[in-house]
Order: C-alpha cells, then sequence, then structure tokens
C-alpha cells in the first residue's frame, strides 16, 4: 500500500522519495508561518507581522524552490522565486532597521 502511494507520488527512487520529503518538508515550513503570525496576532489581539513569519517564509520558499528546481517544474519555479525574493528584502528591511535604532 506504501509502494503504491510512493508510486503514485512519483517517487520510484530512493533519492524520488529523499526529494519528496524535502519538498513536503518545505511546504510545512512555509505553511508554518501562518501559524506563527496567528498566534502572534491572537497574543497581541491585532494582527500583527512577527519578524518568524519573514525566516519561517524564506526558508520555506527556498526549500520548495530547490524541490522545483530539482524536478524541473516551471510553476513550482516561478510561483516561488518571486516570494523568496519578497521575504528577503524585508528581512534586510527589519534589520537594517534595527541597525539605525543602535546609532
Amino acid at each position: 500500500m506504501m509502494h503504491d502511494l510512493l508510486t503514485k507520488l512519483g517517487a520510484s527512487s530512493a533519492s524520488d522519495i529523499i526529494w519528496l520529503t524535502v519538498g513536503l518538508l518545505g511546504q510545512l515550513m512555509f505553511t508554518g508561518r501562518f501559524i506563527v503570525q496567528w498566534i502572534a496576532s491572537e497574543r497581541a489581539g491585532k494582527s500583527v507581522m512577527p519578524v518568524a513569519f519573514w525566516y519561517f517564509s524564506i526558508i520555506g520558499g527556498l526549500i520548495v524552490l530547490a524541490y522545483g528546481v530539482h524536478k524541473l517544474d516551471l510553476v513550482i519555479i516561478l510561483g516561488q522565486l518571486p516570494g523568496v525574493v519578497v521575504y528577503s528584502r524585508n528581512l534586510w528591511l527589519i534589520h537594517k532597521g534595527k541597525d539605525a535604532q543602535l546609532d
């Protein structure tokens, strides 16, 4: 039964299983950002965007992007690449702002 499931998911070798696991891990990280944001907003009593949201976003986005590149899946690549740029930029702006506060 597990073999049938893996075959349906396109995993026919150990390498395929590893990459499937990598892709799922990336998607879990990417999904985890919403949980982090939800918890932070509930604690604050208003909608907030914690820095952890951007770290989850960039880590998950990079992992899913790597999976897309490995699979040569243009839809995944084009879907993740712009986001990774935006997540990077947001983290850069956050850290730049913290550095400016120290001056």
